[in-house]
């Protein structure tokens, strides 16, 4: 008995362009690399910004007509605009790519093993960059950030929880307040701790201080964000959880809080970046010490922003080197403390 079988046909391979079609799209480049030159030569546009100005100009102007030539003039207007949001991606990345160039390439130079693990309690920004290191501002930045979320964190949250779920009276003055408190100054929260804990009372510097100015700062982003996060949950789970016979603070802390898990571990890293580089707080409430201090509330404590100011006003070239080396670090821990809460906050399934 025979059986007709179908022949399954192949799959077509993806187009590609031969030599010959890449013609106009190399001569493009050509044309643009070298009209870029004229421009830059011949004209006032110097300077990177000047160049890439230049590029940006005769990069479109050049797409747009060779798609206009080959495909029409829908096609020249879909290159034009194609070209037109590539330049705005690359000018939003660009700093970004420029700053950490920057920061590393500067920041090594004053890096050696040393640098983590001795302090400036018997150097000066001054010395030679083999001599004294950081130590205590890492341990000051550290116990200050850890302190200050402690503080803020529980604030924050039972805030966006009372504004979300709750509904309470005062809840419009409370949004109120606390998007008032986004756009205070970071100084002010450090002239508010020295006047009210410092000044007249006979108390001196320490890093707890330091702390509740920075939880000042935090407390509002952590709010905010978390408010947001809460309002993303879907209604149908708290009806589920209150048609279970559960109370509304069972729903909340049961059903509600979960569900945010992740996006309340964001907002609590938005915090936290909210202060890591804070200076403006730390200068009128830590006294920003060159010795490590475990015990935020017996004298100075010195921190990563202070010792990068110390460093800057002094203007030598080995201060220069201790700054952006002091930079990088800083840089370094937030990004680690961001990828490690970003796992940590990942849901799983």
């Amino acid at each position: 008995m025979s059986t007709n079988t179908i022949a399954t046909p192949k799959p077509k391979k993806p187009w590609r362009p031969t030599p010959k079609a890449l013609i106009p799209t190399y001569l493009g480049i050509l044309a643009t690399i070298l009209g870029t030159w004229i421009l830059i030569e011949f004209t006032g546009l110097a300077g990177k910004l000047g160049a890439f100005a230049s590029a940006v100009f005769l990069t479109t102007l050049i797409s747009s007509l060779i798609a206009g030539l080959q495909r029409g003039k829908q096609a020249a207007k879909n290159a034009a605009v194609a070209a037109i949001i590539t330049s705005g991606a690359l000018v939003a990345v660009f700093p970004v790519v420029s700053i950490l160039g920057t920061v590393i390439a500067r920041g090594v130079k004053g890096i050696y093993l040393g640098f983590f693990t001795t302090d400036m309690g018997l150097a000066s920004v001054n010395d030679p960059l083999n001599v004294g290191g950081i130590l205590h501002a890492i341990v000051g930045t550290a116990l200050m950030i850890v302190i200050a979320t402690l503080v803020s964190v529980p604030l924050g949250i039972s805030t966006a929880i009372y504004l979300t779920e709750i509904k309470g009276p005062g809840t419009r003055l409370i949004r109120f307040l606390i998007q008032a408190m986004s756009g205070v100054p970071s100084i002010v929260a450090g002239l508010f701790i020295y006047s009210a804990l410092i000044s007249g009372s006979g108390r001196g510097f320490n890093g707890l201080f330091g702390a509740f100015a920075l939880a000042i700062l935090m407390l509002p982003t952590v709010a905010r964000t978390a408010e947001e996060v809460l309002l993303l949950i879907a209604q149908d789970l708290r009806e589920a959880g209150l048609a279970l016979g559960a109370t509304q603070w069972r729903t909340v802390a049961m059903v509600v809080v979960p569900a945010a898990k992740s996006g309340l571990i964001t907002a609590v890293i938005l915090g936290v970046a909210r202060i890591a580089g804070e200076t403006a707080p730390l200068l009128f409430t830590t006294g920003g010490g060159d010795v490590t201090n475990l015990n935020p509330v017996d004298g100075v404590m010195g921190s990563i922003p202070f010792a990068i100011w110390k460093a800057l006003i002094s203007g030598s070239e080995e201060s220069n080197a201790r700054a952006w080396a002091s930079i990088l670090v800083l840089l370094v821990l937030v990004m680690v403390l961001f990828f490690s809460a970003r796992r940590l906050g990942k849901v799983r399934r």
